[in-house]
């Protein structure tokens, strides 16, 4: 069985603990978009982690991790990751790399930060992590895949010089920067050459040959619904498709073959970057659910920038969850909402004048006032509860109203940080 793992909303949802967590009865895991601009904190017997490249199971012996050719490949960071777990006592995983994953390349980081510089106060809140200039290279056919790396010599130096004959263009009069020598361009794909060549693979045959033997695979996506690029709030999104049906194209699987959607929703709202967010709030009200929020607070597990809050959305988590194809939600970070009196919850959005519930297109978005509805808080801490059943009656009512809401099975609801800190709920 394939399942995909994915965001409702503007990312930040608890993907990498669900993700964790179902690795334990999964053969393989594969992250199939998007690229170290994000991050999925997991904690679990070793620690706590921060991974960014690296699918989120690597932290089982049984499992073999991915990284499909959807994924915007930063080979030093993903090898870096690999001896940051293992330094802290995790056995060595298991890591495949498929041979037509596109590389992010040391200039892609540099026009990231070059072109939010030149923005100044327009810019798109990039994590400057080269993802946006990647994605750019790749669909204009100028991007470097896994596979080239093994290339004659003469071969990848021709590709090298007929690349940098227009990024040199760019930095020398565009933005005013030091030119790229090509030399040293391709000394350092050398180095990288060295350090995937263990891992490289036919990616899409490896699943079909999976496939066929009954393996149970994991999609993992990064970031949400709203940061998608077509269905999202463009032009404030990713540069990659955040969608479960990527996640055939990014992996290299059949579509039919994702059986199973579990979209993961936040108890309240978090976002890191602009864009339109219309159920934000501010001041000290934010700041105290940003520092409750969370593992040790709401901020940016790649930036480390406090993220922006807001109150639950059932209007965008509706849409997010439809856009994904949901056939379970799962309800996180339930527990931090213990120390609120009242809970206000975003039932609808007003523009000029009219009441609707249905996700509209960024420049009506951006004209949006929340409808807002109060539920009772339940003014205890829920960290250890495992039945349903044990939880307080607020908190069931809160669970139950955001299900109606949106019109997706929570089937899942994670009451606290750790890997066991799950509620299975049947629906």
């Amino acid at each position: 069985m394939v399942k995909a793992i994915v965001g409702a909303n503007w990312g930040d949802e608890g993907k990498g603990k669900i993700t964790d967590m179902l690795a334990q009865d999964s053969d393989i895991i594969i992250r199939f978009q998007g690229g170290a601009n994000a991050g999925h904190t997991i904690i679990n017997n070793y620690g706590k982690f921060a991974l960014h490249t690296l699918p989120s199971g690597v932290f089982y012996g049984h499992t073999t991790s991915i990284i499909g050719n959807g994924v915007a490949l930063n080979i030093p960071v993903l090898f870096n990751e690999l001896k940051e777990i293992v330094s802290k006592g995790v056995p060595e995983p298991k890591i495949l790399v498929s041979d037509r994953a596109q590389i992010v390349m040391p200039y892609h980081i540099l026009f990231d930060q070059y072109e939010e510089e030149r923005l100044g106060g327009k810019s798109f809140g990039s994590t400057k992590s080269g993802i946006a200039p990647f994605y750019s290279d790749k669909y204009a056919k100028i991007g470097f895949q896994v596979n080239e790396l093994f290339m004659e010599e003469d071969a990848l130096r021709e590709k090298i010089d007929r690349v940098l004959t227009q990024k040199n263009v760019l930095l020398e009069h565009l933005y005013h920067k030091p030119l790229i020598d090509a030399d040293e361009l391709y000394n350092t794909l050398m180095e990288y050459k060295e350090m995937v060549a263990p891992y490289v693979c036919n990616v899409s045959l490896y699943l079909d040959k999976a496939l066929k033997e009954g393996k149970n695979i994991l999609l993992e996506g990064q970031l949400g619904t709203l940061k998608d690029p077509d269905h999202g709030i463009y032009p404030m999104v990713t540069s990659s498709s955040t969608l479960a049906a990527y996640g055939a194209i990014g992996a290299g699987l059949p579509p039919y073959a994702i059986e199973k959607v579990v979209t993961v929703c936040k108890a309240y709202s978090s976002a890191v970057g602009a864009g339109a967010f219309v159920s934000e709030i501010f001041g000290d009200e934010a700041q105290e659910l940003r520092v409750r929020g969370g593992d040790g607070g709401e901020f940016g597990a790649t930036t480390g920038r406090p993220r922006r809050m807001g109150w639950f959305d059932c209007v965008a988590s509706k849409y997010g969850c439809r856009m994904q194809g949901t056939t379970d939600v799962a309800f996180t970070v339930v527990d931090v909402l213990g120390y609120l009196d009242e809970i206000p919850v975003c039932v609808g959005y007003e523009i000029d004048g009219e009441v609707t519930t249905e996700f509209p297109v960024t420049p009506l978005l951006e004209k949006a006032k929340p409808v807002l509805k109060t539920l009772p808080g339940w003014k205890c801490d829920i960290r250890g509860i495992r039945r349903y059943e044990d939880l307080p009656e607020n908190c069931r009512k809160y669970i139950e109203f955001v299900e109606e809401q949106i019109g997706y099975p929570i089937t899942m609801v994670s009451n606290g940080p750790g890997r066991d800190d799950i509620i299975y709920r049947t629906v």
